[in-house]
Order: C-alpha cells, then structure tokens, then sequence
C-alpha cells in the first residue's frame, strides 16, 4: 500500500488549539452561572468512589476525585477536565485532516466549525461524561483512519483503547462499536476480521471497560431502569422531526459534514476512509431508529468535517477552492457567532432569556420533557442551587447541638442531595442523604436522622415516615430555575417514624412511594 504523504501540521490550526483552551478556560472564570445539577452528582459520585461498585461508568467520577484532591472544589477547577478534553478533541480533529491529506487551508476550516458549533462549544464548559465520549468516538476514528494510511495493525489497539475508555465513560459507546462494525463490513476492510487484530480490540476494550461491567452486575444493572426511566420520561416524545430539525440547526456545519460524507464515498482519493462516512451513516440511522437525543450524533460530526474540509481543500481550480473556502469560513463564522450564546453561559439569565426570545429557535429552549423555558434547560439547571445550601443552612443554625449531633439531610433529587453535598463542607451542615439515583447506592449514613431536614419536600408530600413534628422551615424561590426548581421547599422533621438506616431497607423491598 502506498502511504499518502500527511501535510505538516498548520500552526494556525494549532492557535486555534490553543484558543479553545483559553476559551473554555475564561469562560469557567467569566459566566454568571452555578455548577450544573448533573455535575452535582458526579462530584458525589466522586467523593464515594467505588470504581467495581458504581451504577454508572465511573471514569467521571475518578476524574471528579482526582480534581478534588489535586486542585480543590472551586468553580474553576472543575472547568479544568472538561476544557482540556474539548482541547484535545480538537486537536485530534485537526490531525484527521491531516491524515486525509488536508492542508493548512483544510486544518483551519475544520478547527474553526468545530470551535464555533455549540454541539461542542457546551460539553466542553460543563463538568459531565458527554466531551469524553465525544473525545472517545473522535479517538476510534482517528485509529481506523491511521489504520487505513498505514495499515499497521497496531492501531487495533488503539481503536480498542478508545472503544474501552469510552465504556468507562458513558454506555453510548456501545452504539460506536455497532456503527463500526456496520461500516467496516460494509469496506474492504471487513477481511481484517479473519485475522486477530479487530477481536484483540475487542477484548481490549472489553478489559480497560471492565469496571463498569462488574459495577452493573454487583448492583443488579441499574442501567436497565435508568434506559427505562429515560424512555419513558425523555426518549418517546422525540419525533424524527424534532431529531431531524436539531441537526439542520448546526447550519452551514451540517452541510461541510454532508459534504464530507458524499466526499469519503465518492472522491478517488478519499475513498479509502469511507468507513468514516459509513460510521456516521449509520450513527444517524440508529440514532434516529432509537429515538435517541439529537445531540447523541454529535460524536461523528468532527471527522466528517475534517472530510469537508479536506474535499474543499483539494478542489482542482484554485480560483473555485478560494471562493468556496472563503464562502464557508464567512458562513461557520458568521453563524457560529449568532448562536454563540447558546453553546457558552456568558450572558446572564435577564438577557440570555432576552436573546433566546430574540432568536426565536424554540429548539434552544426547549427541555428534555417538551417543555418551553425562558432559558436553555442547561442554564436553567445551574442556577440556584447555592441558594438551596444557604436556606438548609440557616435552617441547621437553629437546632441545638445535640440535634446536630443527631440531623441528616435528605435531597429530594441528585441535584439538590449533590448541592447540599458540595457546598456543605464550608457551611458545615450534617450529612446527605437521597433516594434518588446514584445516591441510593450511597447508602443512608450512620446518624439517626431526627430531626431529618428535606430538602426539596412538602410536608403534606411526605407519606413514606411519620413524624412527631412536621413543619415548613423555608423556601427557595428561583424563577430561571426549570419548573421543579422555582419554589423549593425546606422541610424539618422531628421524631420520625423510621431511621435513615429502616428507611434503606425498606427501599431495597421495593416498599418505598
């Protein structure tokens, strides 16, 4: 096989690396919002490490650990990790390129939609697993797409790197290695499989991945109730229209990936990387099938603008590459400074709300139950929660010591559990506990619980205990918030029926409401 010859990296494709970085970075220092409810739980999940025991991948929360103790539990150092990983995923987008024989003109372009495409600009401001797998199906293609130039089998295992790293991260991986399998079968390189090398990726994967199999096994697949959950409350009301609509919102970034796509299939000299435009294909198809979130897809879009960005860069009439050059750049610039707002939290919630109404895109503001919000759900869901700490905490000032001694709090949702969790520490509050999602496997502590002060809970809502005294001690009032967020109650019981620890085994028979 001849090895194409790869162009040098293009340094300002490598200042636009390093501007990502400093983009995300500043905008950890500079945005008027909280951390996120999700990251909530991933910071907790962080702090009861158990890597072979957890109901999710536990990559996330090793790295929300690492960051605790390395660098502390400030704004900004949680914005570390997912900025970095934004960095690199770019990077590696640029190194497709060049492994497609993009040059400098090619390297900029795809550096630039990728920069400015709110699929990508969001992930990598907030602290959750979805820049990682996006990294990670990233990573896999720029294995296959070596694998192809090189045809060195070494970068199996590369491949399978990618693919185990991914199963520590997210479970969506899972829908890659099927994306791969329906496009290398679909390419010449479907003969590899009569050889060792794609079962030792495989197995490969399947061992770097293995303690979030023995997690799900200790603990009875949890993933199957959260699918569940998440189908039930999320997935069934997706349309292939509201799919189809997100995509097209990505612009002028979504045709450069269209081109990309009919470039890998048709064009002599990328042909060989087909396998790229087949992964995204078929992507989109499951995806689709599944009645996956729009923003699943999101993974195959930096490859395949690497592609249209190559394809526009080996245009043979120079006059007609400039023109179509410069079109594209105004165009992904142009756009991706509109929608700039949405993909990082840099306005506050007043205008923020102000533009989403100006912009009219529905889509924008839109929740994951269908419903319509002054801001995105993602800045609605960082907002307030400090607050919530603040008010639990006036309301533990006024027990006696001998009641601290003895309280617990409990959060009605991860958010709320995962705030009080966070900012307890410097506000001295007693433990956390929850019942809701990963913190049930937390397990209830060793306090009685009495008083026991809820968060998140109406008094005539609470039927699982009784208790001796019941009352309302507060409420958090957050009108950006999403709707379950805007009037928090807090909640003191004294004298309940059932300590924390009766409350958990009853759980585990199924008999809590």
């Amino acid at each position: 096989m001849t090895i194409p010859e790869r162009p040098r990296l293009a340094p300002v494709a490598l200042l636009l690396v390093a501007a990502k970085l400093l983009i995300h970075l500043a905008a950890g220092l500079a945005t008027p919002y909280e951390f996120h409810r999700d990251e909530f739980l991933y910071f907790a999940m962080g702090t009861h490490l158990r890597i072979l025991h957890m109901d999710f991948p536990p990559l996330i929360a090793l790295l929300s650990e690492a960051t605790r103790v390395t660098l502390g539990t400030s704004f900004f150092a949680y914005r570390i990790v997912p900025a970095v990983a934004g960095t690199v995923l770019l990077l590696l987008t640029v190194l497709i390129v060049r492994e497609l024989g993009g040059r400098s003109l090619a390297q900029a372009l795809a550096a630039l939609t990728l920069i400015l495409c709110p699929l990508f600009l969001r992930p990598a401001v907030l602290y959750q697993p979805v820049v990682l797998d996006q990294l990670w199906w990233t990573l896999g293609i720029y294995a296959l797409v070596r694998l192809e130039n090189t045809d060195d089998p070494r970068w199996w295992l590369l491949l399978g790197a990618a693919g185990g790293l991914g199963l520590l991260t997210k479970f969506s991986i899972l829908f890659f290695g099927f994306a791969v399998l329906v496009a290398l079968s679909l390419t010449p390189r479907r003969r590899a499989f009569l050889g060792p090398w794609p079962w030792i990726a495989m197995a490969m994967a399947l061992a770097i991945g293995l303690p979030s199999v023995i997690g799900q096994l200790t603990l009875g697949w949890p993933v199957v109730e959260q699918m569940e959950g998440l189908r039930r409350a999320q997935l069934d009301r997706i349309t292939f229209g509201e799919y189809f609509g997100f995509q097209l919102l990505l612009g002028p970034a979504l045709a450069l990936a269209i081109a990309g796509i009919v470039a890998l299939l048709v064009r002599a000299d990328l042909r060989r990387h087909r396998v790229v435009a087949w992964i995204g294909i078929t992507a989109f198809v499951l995806f689709a099938a599944l009645k996956g979130k729009p923003y699943y897809l999101g993974p195959v879009y930096p490859a395949l603008w690497a592609a249209g960005a190559t394809w526009i860069d080996r245009l043979a009439r120079p006059r007609v590459r400039r023109a179509l050059a410069g079109t594209t750049v105004a165009l992904v610039t142009a756009y991706g400074a509109f929608v700039l707002p949405l993909g990082l939290p840099i306005l506050a919630p007043e205008p923020m709300a102000r533009y989403a109404k100006a912009i009219g895109i529905t889509a924008a503001v839109q929740t994951n139950w269908g419903a319509i919000l002054p801001l995105p759900q993602d800045y609605a869901d960082m907002l307030g929660w400090k607050a919530k700490a603040e008010a639990v905490a006036r309301v533990v000032e006024t027990l006696t010591p001998e009641e601290r001694a003895r309280a617990a709090l409990y959060g009605a949702n991860y958010g709320q559990a995962g705030a009080l969790d966070l900012y307890g520490r410097a506000l001295d509050l007693p433990p956390v506990i929850s019942l809701a999602g990963s913190f049930t496997f937390f397990g209830p502590g060793d306090r009685p619980g009495d008083p026991l002060i809820l968060l998140g809970v109406e008094p005539e809502e609470l039927n699982t205990i009784e208790c001796d005294s019941l009352a309302l001690a507060a409420r958090v009032l957050n009108h950006w918030g999403v709707p379950g967020e805007q009037d928090v109650p807090v909640t003191i019981c004294r004298g309940p029926s059932m300590t924390p620890q009766e409350l958990w085994e009853r759980a585990a028979r199924g008999r809590v409401e």
